[in-house]
């Protein structure tokens, strides 16, 4: 029974998320109202502020789901160099096109690229998990294996492994904006992503 209502509560939470964001990419975030979203959904609004506790999340959840990955990677990797374990991942995730990368050229995940970064309170609330993906980053990096990072050292390589895959991820997706396939952009973008953990590695130095 448990496993059903865990089943039932994310079937819920996926139809509202699912309701708002078509609502949104429809009429843009700032021009439809929760109580809309809840009437799509076929919810009331206090149950769907029991799934989402601000409108903003109704759409930045897509993307805070990855939360504490680049943590988990770390972790995972034990002993292994921290900065290739977090490249092979993320060159992973561009070879089966994982949005969170920015490439993947379904005009559904462009439109939903565009609403979150193109709308200042999405951008200010995606901030936020952004800033808890990096403390668990540097947390993860602080209890590597052999102490090879101290607090600073975590603090600032969590900083530049988060920016990196920001600023790689927004290049990848304006190159698919502006019209180019997720095939032909690919090359280039597992390029760029080796030369950017090239450079991270150099400043944790390896």
């Amino acid at each position: 029974m448990t496993g059903l209502r865990q089943l039932k509560r994310q079937q819920v939470r996926e139809a509202i998320s699912a309701a708002a964001i078509t609502l949104f990419l429809e009429r843009g975030f700032d021009d439809v109202s929760v109580a809309e979203v809840a009437a799509a959904a076929h919810v009331s609004k206090p149950t769907l502020f029991k799934y989402f506790a601000t409108k903003e999340d109704l759409v930045v959840h897509r993307i805070a789901d990855h939360q504490g990955e680049t943590a988990r990677v770390v972790r995972a990797a034990g002993p292994a160099d921290p900065v290739a374990a977090l490249h092979a991942h993320f060159l992973d995730g561009l070879d089966r096109r994982d949005p969170v990368t920015g490439l993947n050229d379904h005009p559904e995940v462009l439109a939903f690229h565009r609403l979150v970064f193109d709308t200042p309170g999405l951008a200010a609330r995606l901030a936020v998990h952004v800033a808890a993906d990096e403390a668990a980053l540097a947390e993860a990096l602080l209890a590597h294996p052999g102490g090879a990072f101290d607090d600073l050292e975590a603090g600032l390589l969590a900083a530049q492994v988060v920016a990196v895959q920001r600023v790689l991820a927004r290049r990848t997706w304006r190159e698919l904006a502006a019209g180019r396939t997720a095939a032909a952009v690919h090359p280039e973008a597992r390029a760029a992503a080796g030369r950017a953990f090239t450079r991270l590695s150099g400043t944790a130095g390896r």
